[in-house]
């Protein structure tokens, strides 16, 4: 889904939620820090109030939209963003986001359940290892 507005453009993707500028210093300081996954992730955190960074769905706390065609966009651990739409805009951009949020979510919990179960699996194999080398080791000793 693509909203293509004055001064931005909003592109939703299966996974992410990109607001990008289209023009001005900005942009420049936008398109620099995307390019960059070590600057996103530690001067991103400061710019966050000048610009929109993209946003993966899984971290999306809650999506609302007012009368006016707000659509607000809560965030754990980052600011807020709010983007300004036409009401049929926000209205379906919101729709889909709410379609999309809960399925990234549980792909994400999902890759989590299982890197613990294979970090269980792993442990308890290095343990049940260790307890068998140290039986071959006790038998040489006899």
């Amino acid at each position: 889904m693509v909203i293509d507005k004055k001064h931005f453009t909003v592109k939703l993707h299966r996974t992410l939620l990109e607001v990008d500028l289209k023009e001005g210093a900005r942009k420049e300081l936008e398109d620099a820090l995307e390019a960059k996954s070590a600057l996103r992730g530690s001067v991103g955190f400061l710019f966050q109030n000048i610009i929109p960074l993209d946003v993966p769905l899984k971290n999306i706390e809650l999506v609302t939209r007012d009368d006016k065609g707000r659509v607000k966009i809560k965030i754990p651990h980052r600011k807020d963003i709010t983007i300004q739409l036409e009401q049929e805009e926000a209205k379906k951009l919101v729709k889909k986001l709410n379609e999309l949020i809960p399925v990234e979510k549980q792909k994400e919990m999902e890759s989590r359940m299982a890197s613990r179960r294979g970090q269980k699996e792993l442990a308890r194999g290095r343990t049940e290892s260790g307890i068998a080398e140290a039986r071959i080791l006790g038998k040489d000793r006899d």
